[in-house]
Formats: structure tokens, C-alpha cells, sequence
């Protein structure tokens, strides 16, 4: 299968699985969890509070509730610190973690938000380097389509740069 990385909205992608870029309590928060949440509604808070949180470099997987996927794939990425403290190594355990839950569940379609990018800081261009590495060598051995959705045009200028053929030009609506 493939990597696409697409502009829009996660919540409205239809596909086996989407990824939260969740903070460590998985009870909601701002940006792409918040909007998981809203959109999933109330019983999505519910089990991930029965879960006991999550570590940063983990993840763990849910139900999706009223969104259009089977599963929520919840994972917290690490903090922006300069990159010297050991930030690569636990984005790329987020990227890999969940690709092995969502295979684990049968999912043949998995969309992520380009984890720790927003309010954790983490360099958009490091950011995509870690997402598309660890991501390509999964699926070399494993039929996956996986996406990397991002929300904003800036985000997206960043992926044109890095990954022009990647680029996917229907947006999510």
C-alpha cells in the first residue's frame, strides 16, 4: 500500500483507524484531541478513562463511537526540548506503536495528525522526517494505507518541500 499526506479535517476521514495525538491522561485536550473527542462524543471520555492513561512514546487503542472509523489510536508524543532529550526516539515509538495496534486490529487504513507538531513544539520538518521514516518501513512489510493528515495550508507547505510525491490533493471535507 502507501503513504499519502492529505489537508483536512481527521475526524471526517473514512478509514479503519485514526490517530490522536492525546496528552498523557487520554481525557481529552486542545487541537487534534479535542476534535476527536468532540466528534466521538462522551463515550469515547468514558473508556479512556477506564484505560489509566497513556506514556509518552505509547499508545493505546478505543472504540471511534460516532466518528466515521472503527478505532481511535490514542498516543502521546514527547515534548519539544531541543531535540537532545531523547524526543526523536519517542516519536518514532508513537508512529510505530500504533501502526502495530492498528494491525493488530485488522486495519487495512490508519490516518495520523503529524504527532507533537502543534502545542508540544516539535519542528514541523522534523516532525514529517520521524512520521514518514518509521511509517515507510512499516509498510514495506506490512499491506497498509496509511495517511498523514494535516490541517493547515502551512503545514502542508512544509510536506510539499519534503515530500512532494506524497502529497495527496483531495482534501477531506
Amino acid at each position: 500500500m502507501s503513504i499519502k499526506i492529505i489537508q483536512g479535517d481527521i475526524t471526517k476521514l473514512d478509514c479503519d483507524a485514526i490517530v490522536n495525538a492525546a496528552n498523557s491522561s487520554l481525557l481529552g485536550g486542545g487541537g487534534v484531541d479535542g476534535a476527536i473527542h468532540a466528534a466521538a462524543g462522551r463515550a469515547l471520555l468514558e473508556e479512556c478513562r477506564a484505560l489509566g492513561g497513556c506514556e509518552t512514546g505509547d499508545a493505546k487503542i478505543t472504540g471511534a463511537y460516532n466518528l466515521p472509523c472503527r478505532y481511535v489510536i490514542h498516543t502521546v508524543g514527547p515534548v519539544w526540548h531541543g531535540g537532545s532529550h531523547g524526543e526523536k526516539e519517542l516519536l518514532t515509538s508513537c508512529y510505530r506503536k500504533s501502526l502495530e495496534l492498528a494491525k493488530a486490529n485488522n486495519c487495512k487504513s490508519v490516518a495520523f495528525p503529524l504527532i507533537s507538531s502543534g502545542v508540544y513544539a516539535y519542528p514541523k520538518k522534523e516532525a514529517f522526517q520521524v512520521a514518514v521514516d518509521t511509517i515507510r518501513d512499516f509498510i514495506a512489510e506490512v499491506e497498509m494505507q496509511v495517511y498523514i493528515v494535516v490541517f493547515d495550508k502551512a503545514a502542508l507547505a512544509v510536506a510539499e518541500k519534503l515530500f512532494s510525491d506524497l502529497i495527496e490533493t483531495s482534501k477531506i471535507q
